[in-house]
């Protein structure tokens, strides 16, 4: 099955363009001419990347990737914006949304498709590994998951916790989750709080004794 690019851009000539160079590289192309629009084609095709303008009617593109990285199934989708703004705020703007990356038009089509590649051989890499440890942690024999229910702890705190217990720094534990060591600290930070412990230490000490990670993982 070829990976779908969703093209959201209100100018019918650059999504025109766009959809017959990638369609051309192998991508299954949607498209939309607002954000509005895009929107309920993200949740009802789910692409694997998102194009966006900033500037379009109804909905702008930072509304749309506020929309998209408030829903959990596609916080990690990859968006690039594709757009005529190039002032210094507006980069800063962007990536501050949650964009992952920023071309300015003009654009170069083998540009945007050397990006567009990255990105997915990227996102691909992370949802493999995401995966592996999801299903570590589930296969974990003697793992107390009524009281990691109680905690409430997130699918990415227990990935966290999983790390921790292996005694990985903060810096190890980000390259492992594709995430910055400050993102890191914070989920430290929430582990701290949640289960009461004052230092990494105790949250390891804390999750042996109370069956947080199971015998399986400790066996590894």
């Amino acid at each position: 099955m070829p990976l779908t690019v969703l093209i959201v851009d209100d100018e019918p000539g650059i999504r025109l363009a766009v959809t017959d160079y990638l369609e051309a590289a192998g991508y299954a192309v949607i498209s939309a001419a607002t954000g509005k629009q895009a929107w309920q084609l993200v949740q009802h095709y789910r692409p694997h990347l998102m194009v966006t303008d900033i500037r379009m009617p109804e909905m702008d593109g930072y509304e749309l990737v506020k929309q998209v990285r408030q829903q959990p199934t596609f916080r990690l989708l990859p968006v690039i914006f594709l757009t005529e703004c190039q002032q210094t705020q507006e980069r800063i703007r962007a990536y501050q949304s949650g964009c992952d990356a920023y071309l300015a038009k003009p654009f170069n089509l083998d540009e945007l498709g050397a990006v567009i590649r990255n990105l997915l051989d990227r996102a691909q890499i992370v949802q493999s590994e995401l995966q592996t440890l999801s299903r570590s942690f589930s296969r974990q024999e003697g793992a107390d998951v009524a009281l990691i229910s109680a905690l409430d702890l997130t699918h990415r705190e227990q990935e966290v916790l999983i790390l921790l217990t292996d005694g990985l720094s903060n810096a190890q534990i980000g390259e492992h989750l594709h995430l910055s060591p400050r993102t890191v600290e914070k989920h430290v930070s929430k582990l701290l709080q949640k289960t009461e412990t004052h230092n990494r230490a105790d949250i390891v000490r804390f999750a042996i004794e109370n069956h947080l990670v199971g015998s399986t993982h400790l066996e590894r």
